[in-house]
């Protein structure tokens, strides 16, 4: 439902969080700085204000960042941190359409067809490289899942960019619970008519014995290229009509969950990693709905059941498809 207020409402706010981004993207790679005419004044004791300097003289060679470079592609849109070399955050918009291979090809996106990749979009000195995963000890862990992008194959195809992936522990997460919540989501299509998932690497902190919080994270490739988080978050958005008689009248409900990336039982409820939006927001410096719209909107987990389906595939083939070679020559 492209055209539903819902639609717009969700990505105009999506548009809020890499605005100011895009605009240094954009005046960067036209190869001019583009000077502000804001003052940077100083007030003395006294009161009286005072020039400093003119922020335009200070950024006329260049706006340093930080940029969330924003990535579109077929089935999902990203902010990619050049930091971190991996995605600050990634939006998709799911419908029971969009989530299913095509009626005129019953087999959609294969992803037996997909390979990593870097994404040669970034420049090099920020760009993710498939050297960096080898021996690492982590999963090349999607952001926005292959799954969702059976429409055709090159959606599939762009889900393995790197500017997509994030470090993720293997065995009893990316491979187990993690996967679950994505089906989970990828189901709420069919029950709701629009689902907008927004998935979010996070760095939280431990509180250690001297009682003092500390964040830390490894970071992977030699040398040191890729931060691998502690936490992901999924936060999603689920609309459909109240009633078949008014289809643009809408009921939305949403929630927020928070799941450390490490292994997690199979039997783990879901609803004990629910957390506030606000607090995934916090954590990772977005605003990703606005206060109307979560003030509004009804918690997804009493609209629909927030249970997982387990499924244990056969380990030792998902372990062969995911097993990291090495780099080519």
């Amino acid at each position: 439902m492209p055209g539903s207020p819902i639609f717009h409402a969700i990505f105009f706010t999506a548009g809020a969080l890499v605005g100011a981004g895009a605009v240094s993207i954009v005046e960067s790679r036209r190869g001019r700085a583009r000077p502000s005419t804001t003052a940077i004044v100083d007030i003395g004791p006294s009161g009286a204000p005072g020039l400093v300097q003119r922020a335009g003289d200070v950024l006329k060679y260049g706006h340093p960042g930080p940029i969330f470079d924003c990535i579109q592609r077929k089935a999902y849109t990203l902010g990619y941190d050049r930091r971190l070399r991996h995605p600050a955050w990634t939006a998709e918009h799911l419908t029971l359409a969009s989530v299913s291979p095509p009626p005129d090809d019953p087999n959609g996106g294969d992803r037996h067809k997909s390979v990593f990749k870097e994404d040669e979009s970034i420049p090099l000195k920020f760009r993710a490289l498939l050297k960096d995963y080898f021996r690492s000890g982590y999963d090349r862990g999607h952001m926005a899942p292959a799954g969702d992008a059976k429409a055709s194959q090159e959606a599939m195809d762009e889900t393995f960019f790197l500017t997509n992936i994030a470090p993720q522990v293997g065995d009893g997460f990316n491979r187990h619970y993690w996967a679950y919540v994505e089906n989970w989501c990828r189901k709420l299509t069919n029950s709701f008519s629009d689902v907008f998932v927004f998935t979010v690497p996070l760095y939280l902190p431990t509180e250690y014995p001297d009682g003092k919080q500390r964040v830390t994270y490894e970071v992977i490739g030699h040398p040191a290229n890729i931060s691998v988080p502690t936490h992901f978050a999924k936060v999603v958005l689920a609309s459909r009509p109240v009633s078949a008689s008014n289809p643009r009248e809408v009921e939305v409900s949403t929630g927020a969950f928070i799941f450390p990336n490490e292994a997690i039982a199979d039997n783990k409820a879901l609803t004990d990693f629910k957390r506030e939006i606000d607090e995934v927001e916090k954590a990772a410096g977005l605003t990703i709905f606005s206060d109307a719209l979560k003030e509004g909107s009804k918690d997804i987990c009493q609209t629909t059941s927030c249970t997982l389906v387990v499924r244990r595939f056969d380990d030792a083939q998902r372990n062969a498809r995911k097993a990291i070679a090495g780099p080519r020559q």
